[in-house]
């Protein structure tokens, strides 16, 4: 019965061997990363030292460069290398410059003072999994989802690397608590009239714009950083349309910044304008030329959307609609486009969520304007609004 083979990455005895000229070459058979088994040999003056050199090169050639794997690989510094490819993807707009800002405050933060330390090995599931729920009990479970997902991402870049077999995160217990929110009301239409009738009595309300963006808001079903991105080119006034593509974030150390679509594909769309939202564009249009972004600040520059939460927050007194907040508009937009019989696929492309059902996002088109939506929009409201 044939002998087993070495482990993949394993070698054999090493042999010395002093040549006639005097110097030393050391040898071995290594199994290589691909299964076959290779003989590797080094040469220097004494045995030892062609030993050392050959040990070196058995090392390298076992684990590529930039990986140190092993025993003395610890979680901070994959945690380092993990970080390392999300400021990739950042730079490549592949995902959020505030993402990347709050992995790093979470792991400054939480992970690596707890757990920094730890070889890899030594993160198993038990101990993750304590970890995860002393984060919960000291800082709430949003924090500790947060911590979860960091490191789900650092730890699954260490079994990919082979550094360990399976990535830990993955047994953990579930963090439970995370997403239990206030359920987001949406407005009627005789409470959109109200508010807008609110607003419209409001100088500061008006100076501020806030009227003809809650009739775009209402108009687009979209969020209020993707709102203030909007610029006039971005509108296709022959065609009623107009392309989300861009959001407006403010990043720590870098100011407010107008960034591309990155949380999904579904992200970036061309919607259609009903005529309400139409009408408004007609007289801002006369007003701005057409030049710049559609709500700008009084200097004429993109807006900060915190400025204008706070602005919508002040706007709302405390009253009839102390409740409300940007995120109202565009769960009203989606109510009454359901309300007027509208498919799940058609709302969720009109607010850029990226599934309804694995069925529909697979085998129903995607990037076609519905022309639907305004419509229904226009039935449900525009008259309303005018």
């Amino acid at each position: 019965m044939p002998r087993d083979p070495n482990p993949v990455g394993s070698f054999g005895r090493i042999h010395r061997i002093k040549r006639a000229n005097g110097s030393w070459s050391a040898r071995a058979y290594v199994r290589d990363l691909d299964g076959r088994r290779r003989l590797v040999s080094r040469s220097a003056a004494t045995g030892a030292a062609a030993e050392r050199e050959l040990r070196k090169a058995l090392s390298d050639r076992i684990a590529p460069a930039g990986r140190t794997g092993g025993a003395s690989l610890r979680v901070q510094d994959v945690a380092e290398r993990w970080f390392a490819e999300i400021e990739q993807a950042v730079a490549a707009g592949e995902k959020s410059p505030n993402t990347a800002r709050l992995y790093r405050l979470y792991l400054d933060r939480h992970i690596l003072p707890a757990v920094g330390a730890l070889r890899v090995h030594e993160a198993t599931v038990a101990r993750l999994d304590e970890f995860i729920s002393a984060v919960q009990s000291r800082h709430g479970a949003a924090a500790a989802k947060a911590c979860r997902s960091a490191l789900s991402g650092l730890m699954g870049l260490a079994a990919r690397r082979g550094d360990i077999t399976s990535n830990p995160v993955r047994d953990i217990g579930r963090v439970r608590g995370a997403n239990r929110r206030v359920k987001a009301r949406s407005l009627t239409v005789d409470e959109c009239v109200r508010w807008l009738g609110q607003l419209e009595a409001d100088e500061a309300a008006v100076r501020r714009d806030l009227p003809d963006l809650t009739r775009w808001l209402l108009a687009t079903g979209v969020r209020i950083g993707e709102a203030i991105a909007v610029g006039w080119e971005n509108i296709d006034i022959d065609n009623r349309v107009v392309d989300i593509d861009h959001k407006i974030m403010r990043v720590k150390g870098e100011g407010l910044l107008r960034v591309g679509q990155t949380k999904s594909a579904a992200g970036h769309r061309t919607l259609p304008l009903p005529r309400f939202a139409m009408r408004m564009l007609a007289r801002r249009q006369l007003i701005a030329g057409g030049i710049g972004p559609l709500f700008p600040d009084t200097n004429g520059s993109w807006r900060d959307p915190s400025n204008v939460s706070r602005d919508l927050r002040q706007a709302r007194g405390s009253g009839e609609f102390a409740w409300v907040t940007s995120h109202v508009f565009r769960k009203t937009c989606a109510t009454l486009l359901d309300e007027s019989e509208l498919s799940a696929r058609q709302i969720a492309d009109q607010l850029g969520h990226a599934k309804v059902s694995m069925t529909q996002d697979n085998y129903l088109g995607r990037r076609l304007t519905n022309r639907h939506t305004a419509q229904a929009l226009d039935r449900s409201i525009g008259e309303a609004l005018q």
